[in-house]
């Protein structure tokens, strides 16, 4: 399927969707379990409202979600509480899979939570949200539950910069039009008609999602597109637009960062199909500059992006999900 006709046939609206009882009873039907992933770390602002407004939509009055989960990095502050308390189940990723050791991320969290969760379709939603709404998740499901043929789902959706004096209309996405779009366009020309490939909403089945490397940290949205795509090709995907996004906006140092560790993710996978080679191994610290007072100072990161390991080479996830092997 070239991407024009992709772009027509497999970009929704969630409006195509808003139907929640036919949903479940199509779930249902198909004999689906579908898992809520929330990863989190210190989002006890938002993570309350998020659980009261999806679990009473979703699973309270309709039985589309099975289970609501938070996965968390290790919050400082009452995220897991104030979580617990309105009916998720909480889960600290560091002690999952604890024969796997533990590492730092929110591409750990999604990892794990293919192991913790029992869905036959994986829900991701992010925790920063403050406009959520029941669309976030049934927007996702709605094109897995319709179509047997698609395997993955993004959400797009317009997204204000917030700041003082309320909210601009334009605005946000940065990385992806800067630096995600263009390497798309030159190398994986069909993946840039996803229009928000680092969006943090996404539903997948997990047959897919099991058969996939996870990057712990910056990487793991854009390598999930590209290993999706090199298993399935473009007519796995759909995407559906989600209306509006409001949430903390990065500086743009921070968004540099980020950057770098999705551009080493993205050269790991050019170097994988032999579309470039490199005489060394690309390095791995990020340099970046303060100026005050006259002085100027170099700041140095490291920013490995580790991955994890595909989830059906864990022998505990075989044990637990492929028992007849």
């Amino acid at each position: 399927m070239k991407s024009e006709q992709w772009l027509a046939e497999r970009t929704f609206h969630h409006s195509n969707f808003w139907d929640i009882k036919w949903l479940v009873e199509e779930k249902q039907r198909q004999g689906l379990r579908i898992s809520l992933c929330l990863p989190t770390l210190n989002e006890e602002k938002t993570i309350g409202q998020e659980i009261i407004i999806l679990k009473a939509e979703l699973a309270d009055r309709y039985p589309l979600l099975d289970e609501i989960a938070v996965i968390d990095s290790g919050s400082t502050d009452r995220t897991c509480e104030i979580a617990a308390s309105f009916g998720a189940d909480v889960y600290v990723s560091s002690e999952q899979l604890v024969e796997c050791g533990t590492h730092r991320g929110k591409g750990e969290n999604l990892w794990k939570a293919l192991y913790v969760l029992g869905g036959d379709i994986i829900v991701y939603v992010d925790t920063d949200i403050r406009n959520i709404h029941p669309r976030f998740v049934y927007g996702l499901v709605g094109p897995l539950i319709r179509d047997p043929g698609v395997h993955y789902v993004k959400a797009f959706y317009d997204r204000p910069l917030a700041y003082s004096g309320g909210l601009r209309p334009t605005g946000g996405g940065r990385v992806t039009e800067i630096l995600i779009r263009p390497l798309f366009s030159l190398f994986y020309p069909d993946l840039a008609a996803i229009l928000q490939p680092l969006s943090g909403e996404y539903a997948g089945r997990r047959s897919i999602l099991e058969q996939i490397p996870f990057p712990v940290g910056y990487g793991v949205e854009t390598a999930m597109l590209i290993d999706i795509y090199e298993r399935l090709g473009l007519n796995a995907f759909a995407q559906t637009d989600l209306d509006r996004r409001i949430h903390r906006n990065q500086e743009t140092v921070a968004l540099g960062r980020m950057a770098f560790g999705v551009l080493r993710t993205f050269m790991k996978r050019l170097k994988r199909e032999d579309l470039v080679q490199f005489q060394n191994e690309l390095p791995s610290i990020m340099r970046q500059y303060e100026v005050g007072d006259g002085s100027y100072r170099q700041i140095e990161y490291e920013i490995e992006e580790i991955e994890r390991q595909p989830m059906i080479e864990v022998e505990a996830y075989r044990h637990k999900f492929h028992p007849e092997g």
